[in-house]
């Protein structure tokens, strides 16, 4: 691998455990076993570092946001995207652990996590327009509306909450809240179903 690739994925790995601010690139260094300077030379300081694993993240989970409009999604595929836009969102828990101040201090990554949020947001509008478009939805646009701003939120912020209160942060379990949020919205019979594998969620 890489010296580049490996100081991206040690300082990904501390970023996780430690939170951003409470890692240096010279912890980093010395994680790896490289002088500062050698770090230096592929990333000079923390912002690029930063800057360079957001670009990574948005690299992995784009393909997940634009899901092909040409082909008929079974129940269950919906909430597999799901589970997998919350496993990226898990393996980059550090931007999301501090998101305002974080973005304050960076303007560049304050742009970028706007116009992701806009394209998160558009795709889960989109899914759910494709339930509303088959029968499986029974709320108007602007209860739908809110949802997607309800959905978002926990996307962005659940993970961080399990472990405020003690807990792991499992992505399955912000898999069984997003589809808690979202069954009362749906036709009795795929409320049933969609409750069903909520459940199976929780007994993994």
């Amino acid at each position: 691998m890489k010296t580049r690739d490996r100081i991206l994925d040690c300082a990904l790995q501390l970023f996780n455990e430690l939170g951003e601010p409470n890692v240096s690139t010279l912890e980093i260094a010395n994680e790896l076993d490289i002088s500062p300077g050698n770090l230096y030379y592929h990333f000079h300081g923390k912002e690029p570092l930063i800057l360079e694993l957001f670009a990574r993240f948005q690299a992995e989970i784009t393909p997940l946001l634009d899901p092909p409009t040409d082909i008929r999604l079974e129940p269950e595929d919906y909430w597999l995207f799901l589970h997998l836009i919350v496993e990226r969102l898990a393996l980059y828990r550090f931007l999301f652990q501090d998101l305002s101040n974080l973005a304050s201090r960076l303007p560049k990554l304050e742009r970028g996590i706007r116009l992701w949020l806009n394209t998160l947001k558009r795709a889960i509008a989109a899914l759910l327009g494709h339930l509303k478009a088959e029968r499986q939805l029974t709320s108007d646009t602007q209860a739908l509306g809110l949802l997607v701003e309800q959905i978002t939120l926990t996307l962005l912020f659940s993970l961080d909450y399990q472990r405020i209160i003690g807990g792991e942060g499992e992505s399955r379990l912000v898999v069984f809240q997003v589809m808690m949020l979202v069954a009362p919205h749906l036709t009795r019979g795929s409320r049933n179903a969609a409750e069903q594998l909520a459940q199976r969620y929780l007994q993994v």
